[in-house]
């Protein structure tokens, strides 16, 4: 049974879908637009909505826990500089999935994760 088991596991044991995860996450925020499979959208959505909604504090505790989630210095630089200012009138909802089809190679379904 699966209650209260809310993540994807994404077919990875914990310490690689963490690194998945981050890695995702600081492309999609330095390039706003990323193209990946179903599956990898739907679990980098909550993922990254709430480092947006983490970053509109913009103090020096916020910027050391990003830190913490992003690889790239600059992708924080830009969580904080230009998304989180962005987003500020805004609950929630910073994201959209765009279903693409299906990959020739192994029919996953694909999709393109972008900001609104």
């Amino acid at each position: 049974m699966r209650h209260r088991n809310k993540t994807k596991i994404l077919d990875r044991k914990k310490a690689a879908r963490k690194a998945l995860m981050r890695g995702l996450a600081t492309n999609f925020i330095l390039h706003e637009k990323i193209k990946t499979t179903m599956a990898k959208a739907k679990a980098l959505r909550p993922y990254v909505e709430k480092l947006i909604t983490k970053g509109r504090k913009n103090d020096l505790n916020t910027r050391r826990q990003l830190l913490k989630v992003l690889y790239k210095e600059n992708a924080v630089k830009k969580v904080l500089e230009v998304l989180s200012p962005r987003y500020k009138e805004r609950n929630g909802g910073y994201t959209r999935i765009i279903k693409l089809g299906s990959r020739q190679g192994d029919s996953a379904k694909m999709a393109i994760i972008e900001f609104v």
